[in-house]
């Protein structure tokens, strides 16, 4: 008798384990739900990128004989809930059995446990193996470990695949060429993104995101996300072609309406299983032998993958569920309303990186981490809000992999787990990797006063508030001895100053209050 396969909006994979346990007579279930789109409220091109993957996955599977039993969000009988779906196709058809590749998040993997003890047939959930680590191996890797070092555990997966080795030693004698990928962007031309054109189930879908969530943030006018295998090869193809071997140099750098620079835009295709991971690195490892890319720019996107991507992974479902409440530095400050509309800042450098989300739904590393994500640090935006807000906006945003980026890199909330130091910086760091600084209102040079940029008294107020937590952090201990040499004034106007800002922007969701005669001084 048939068992039913739910394949979810991020399993597209054609070797997902559930797929690879199916016999010729089983069904496979995929359904597009209103919750699943609206518990945070994702961006239009999120929402439009993963339909549309799903219905073109789905085709896929029709077109090799399998039974596939698809619930569009429009159908009549669509109950809107994926575990309300599973309860019924069951009743409906009476599958023998249900065989589930985990979820990516902890809140569906609960869900399904519970539907899984409702049931009076067997409910297989297997692990997902398209990741290179099991959670097995990073528990075993956490075993031990105060404070489990991404560095460490990238070293440990180097050495398990073989990536950029020789033998037992890392090829060209180092593990990490990061120092050589921090270079501003020095001018010229930069590749276009691949842009596809749209069939008649993509178009479909782009209605229907329209129609059903057009208040939600984003617009579908940039759309250039691939959505099937074939266009998510192709954009890897230009990437390692036209894009790999600058890529360490400027992966860093941040330049005023060029919004990809060098990277590599997979990270979607990826997410949702278009993109095998270990094929991924593979293909960055061949450039660089074949004489196409430099170690620093194979390594660090190697880096990325193999390193960040799992370790995220592995700290997730490692610390779930109890990870999604920490705020170590009880941050609370409401997210500012220019987070949703750069017209309400005049910080430059937020309001690029809010425009590119917008009409994107994408930033690169250094925009997420060390423009909003250093805002939000600083300001002491509340937890939550922001975690949200990553969750919601970017199309290759899937909690497993943002919420650790989020709540333990940019905003420092974990406690030390994955970072030693906070991420956090002054207007100085952007100034040195943008050009951002040079066409902004505020004076990335001044500290304090009504032109000075609100990054530097931030910043400042910010090693204040949490003096004694880092007092006694090492890494800290350079710029914690430059606090200690303020005078007081200096201080009390630091202080003033973000108090000032903070309520302008609390009473009127803008920055905005610089008169044209300040500007002019």
């Amino acid at each position: 008798m048939a068992r039913c396969c739910l394949i979810l909006g991020d399993q597209l994979s054609d070797n997902l384990s559930s797929l690879r346990m199916l016999r010729p007579d089983d069904a496979v279930l995929m359904a597009e739900v209103w919750s699943e789109a609206t518990y945070v409220n994702h961006h239009k091109q999120k929402i439009a990128l993963i339909f549309a993957a799903m219905r073109h996955f789905a085709a896929r599977l029709l077109a090799s004989g399998r039974e596939v039993h698809y619930v569009k969000l429009t159908d009549s009988e669509n109950t809107q809930s994926l575990c309300t779906e599973i309860r019924r196709h069951q009743e409906q058809y009476q599958f023998d059995g249900w065989l589930i590749t985990e979820p990516g998040e902890w809140r569906l993997r609960s869900e399904f446990e519970a539907v899984a003890a409702e049931l009076d047939v067997p409910f297989d959930l297997l692990e997902d193996d398209r990741f290179m680590t099991s959670h097995a191996e990073f528990s075993e890797f956490l075993s031990g470990r105060k404070q489990p070092r991404m560095e460490h555990f990238y070293r440990q997966v180097r050495r398990k695949t073989g990536l950029l080795m020789e033998g037992t030693e890392p090829v060209g004698g180092q593990w990490n060429y990061d120092h050589d990928n921090r270079k501003r962007f020095s001018g010229g031309s930069t590749p276009a993104p691949l842009v596809f054109d749209h069939d008649d189930l993509t178009r479909e879908v782009f209605a229907v995101v329209e129609s059903r969530f057009g208040s939600h943030f984003g617009t579908l006018d940039h759309f250039f996300w691939p959505v099937t295998h074939a266009q998510a090869n192709a954009v890897l193809e230009e990437f390692i072609a036209h894009r790999l071997a600058h890529f360490g140099d400027y992966q860093d750098a941040l330049v005023s309406g060029n919004d990809t620079l060098f990277h590599s835009l997979i990270s979607t295709s990826l997410n949702l299983g278009l993109l095998d991971p270990l094929a991924v690195c593979r293909a960055a490892e061949r450039a660089f032998h074949d004489g196409r890319a430099p170690i620093n720019a194979v390594e660090g996107f190697i880096r990325q993958i193999l390193g960040w991507r799992e370790y995220v992974r592995g700290l997730y479902w490692a610390y779930m569920p109890e990870y999604k409440t920490r705020n170590g530095l009880d941050a609370q400050w409401p997210l500012p309303a220019f987070f949703w509309d750069e017209q309400l800042t005049e910080m430059r450098c937020i309001s690029e990186a809010v425009r590119n989300t917008r009409e994107h739904a994408y930033a690169h590393h250094i925009q997420r981490l060390m423009v909003t994500g250093n805002f939000a640090l600083i300001a002491g935006c509340a937890v939550e809000a922001v975690t949200d807000w990553y969750l919601a906006v970017y199309a290759d945003a899937f909690e497993w992999v943002e919420l650790p980026n989020t709540l333990g890199m940019a905003l420092f909330a974990d406690g030390g787990l994955m970072g030693s130091k906070p991420y956090c910086a002054s207007g100085k760091y952007i100034d040195r990797m943008s050009d951002y600084c040079k066409g902004c209102v505020y004076q990335v040079k001044e500290t304090t006063g009504p032109t000075a940029c609100p990054m530097n008294y931030l910043y400042w107020d910010f090693l204040l508030t949490h003096r004694e937590t880092f007092s006694s952090n090492p890494r800290m201990a350079m710029v914690m001895k430059n606090l200690d040499r303020m005078d007081t004034e200096k201080i009390q106007a630091i202080r003033d100053d973000a108090r000032a800002f903070k309520t302008r922007v609390e009473n009127t969701g803008s920055d905005r209050q610089l008169t044209t005669q300040d500007r002019l001084l």
